[in-house]
C-alpha cells in the first residue's frame, strides 16, 4: 500500500496551487460570513492532511478494491433513506449532532472516478461494443438514480457529465458519439418541453421552478430567479477591483442580505463584488492551473487506470467550476453545486482534496520510457 517514492517526482506545484486557492476561499468565506471561519479553518487543516496521506498511498491499492468501494458507496447512499437529515425537502446529509453534516454524494464523485477508471481499463479492448456500453451505463446508472431521488439533480448532472468525459477519454469511438448525439438532441428537446408542463412528474416543483426561471428570467425575477439576479448585480457592481473584503457598506449585496447562504453556492458573487474583475480572473486562473496540472499528470501516468483517475479529477473540478460560475452569472439554471476549494462545505472540500491526493499519487508513478 505504501511505497518508497522519490521526492523529485512529487508535484509541489499542484500542492502550492491547492494551498493558494483554499486559503483564498477561507478569506472570502470569512468576508461573506465570519461565523463559518473557524469551522472552515479546522476543516481545511484536516482536509489538507487527508490529501497528503492519500497522495502517499499507492492508487493501485484503491483500484484493487474497486468493487468493495462501489458497493460501500451504494450502501452509504441508500442509508440516507432511513437515517438522512432532511433539509428543505431534500434528504442528502447525515447529521452528526447539531454542528456537522456529511454529504455522501460528494464522496460518490471520487469513488466513481476510481471505480469507473478500473472498469474502463478492463474493457479497453471492447469499449465500443454495445454490450460493454450497456454494462457501463448500468454500472453508472445505479448511483445516479439514487442521487437524483434524494433529490439532487445538480450533483446527478455533474456526475453524469464526469462519467461521459471519462468514457470519451478511455477511447469511445466518434461513430458511437455521433449516434448518441443524434439521439440526445430530440430526447433533450422533448424533456425541456415536458418539464415545462404543470403536471409533469419527472422533477420536483422546486427544480421545475429553477428551470423556468432560467428559460423565462423576466417572469421570475422577483421569485425563483431572485438569487441569480442579485448575484449578477453583485458581480457587476464590483467592477474592476471590487469594493474591498469585509466591506460593511449597505451598498453591498452581502450586507443587504439579498443572497441567502452566500458562502456556499454563490461564493463567486462575493468574489466579484468585493474583489472585482481582478479577483474573478485570479480564482478562475488558479483553478485552471490546477486542472492543467492534473491533465499533465494524466498524460504521464504509467497505466490507463492512473490516466483515467487523474483525467477524471481534472474533469470534475473543471465541470463543477463551470457550473458554479455559470449559475452565479445566470448563464445556467440555478443549481446547488459548490465552487471547488472555495465554497464553504467540508464534504466538498474533503472530496476535492482527496481527489487531488489521488492525482498526486498517480504523478509519483511516472510512465517508464
Amino acid at each position: 500500500m505504501l511505497k518508497g517514492y522519490r521526492l523529485r517526482d512529487y508535484n509541489f506545484k499542484l500542492v502550492f496551487l491547492v494551498l493558494v486557492v483554499t486559503l483564498f476561499g477561507t478569506i472570502v468565506i470569512h468576508s461573506a460570513d465570519s461565523s463559518y471561519t473557524m469551522k472552515q479553518v479546522v476543516g481545511l487543516v484536516g482536509c489538507l492532511c487527508v490529501m497528503v496521506v492519500v497522495s502517499l498511498i499507492d492508487y493501485h491499492y484503491f483500484c484493487k478494491f474497486w468493487l468493495v468501494l462501489y458497493f460501500l458507496n451504494i450502501i452509504m447512499l441508500l442509508g440516507l433513506i432511513p437515517f438522512g437529515k432532511v433539509v428543505k425537502g431534500a434528504r442528502r446529509w447525515y447529521g452528526i449532532g447539531d454542528f456537522m453534516t456529511i454529504q455522501p454524494s460528494e464522496f460518490t464523485k471520487i469513488i466513481m472516478i476510481i471505480c469507473l477508471a478500473v472498469l474502463l481499463a478492463k474493457l479497453k479492448d471492447k469499449l465500443n461494443n454495445w454490450k460493454s456500453l450497456l454494462l457501463i451505463a448500468a454500472f453508472c446508472g445505479i448511483p445516479l438514480v439514487i442521487v437524483v431521488r434524494q433529490p439532487d439533480l445538480s450533483t446527478t448532472i455533474d456526475m453524469f457529465l464526469l462519467m461521459l468525459a471519462m468514457i470519451f477519454v478511455a477511447g469511445l469511438s466518434y461513430k458511437v458519439i455521433g449516434i448518441v448525439t443524434l439521439l440526445l438532441i430530440p430526447i433533450s428537446s422533448t424533456l425541456i418541453w415536458y418539464i415545462q408542463q404543470p403536471d409533469q412528474k419527472l422533477i420536483t416543483d422546486n427544480q421545475r421552478g429553477r428551470v423556468l426561471a432560467f428559460l423565462y428570467p423576466q417572469d421570475y425575477a422577483l421569485s425563483t430567479g431572485y438569487q441569480q439576479s442579485n448575484s449578477v448585480m453583485a458581480i457587476g457592481s464590483g467592477m474592476l477591483s471590487g469594493k474591498g473584503l469585509a466591506s460593511e457598506s449597505v451598498a453591498t449585496v452581502k450586507d443587504a442580505n439579498l443572497i441567502s447562504e452566500q458562502q456556499t453556492d454563490f461564493i463567486f458573487s462575493v468574489v466579484g463584488e468585493e474583489l472585482g474583475f481582478i479577483g474573478c480572473v485570479f480564482i478562475i486562473a488558479i483553478i485552471l492551473l490546477i486542472v492543467l496540472q492534473c491533465i499533465r499528470i494524466a498524460r504521464k501516468a504509467e497505466d490507463q487506470e492512473g490516466m483515467l483517475i487523474a483525467a477524471g479529477v481534472a474533469t470534475l473540478i473543471c465541470f463543477q467550476t463551470f457550473i458554479n460560475i455559470g449559475v452565479a452569472t445566470q448563464i445556467l439554471p440555478n443549481t446547488g453545486l459548490p465552487l471547488p476549494f472555495v465554497s464553504y462545505g467540508l464534504s466538498s472540500l474533503l472530496s476535492s482534496c482527496g481527489g487531488i491526493g489521488l492525482v498526486l499519487n498517480v504523478g509519483l508513478h511516472r510512465k517508464k520510457y
